[in-house]
């Protein structure tokens, strides 16, 4: 039985530290990619572009995510 939770299209959103993921929203450096630093029932995220950490609900990073971004 797979207990992973999938995302409109299908995929599983099972996230992991270190990742890049692209939100809907971009922050207001311009950026659009954040690194996960932290997992769980609240992720805690850092801005790629100006190094911004932020802490959001599972379901708020679930809603907006856009997809992976490419580790440069």
């Amino acid at each position: 039985m797979n207990t992973g939770r999938l995302s409109e299209y299908g995929e599983n959103m099972d996230f992991q530290v270190g990742q890049v993921v692209k939100l809907k929203k971009q922050h207001p450096c311009g950026a659009n990619a954040w690194e996960i630093i932290r997992v769980g029932a609240d992720f805690r995220l850092r801005c790629t572009g100006c190094s911004h950490q932020v802490m959001l609900a599972r379901r708020l990073v679930e809603k907006n995510f856009k997809g992976f971004a490419e580790n440069a």
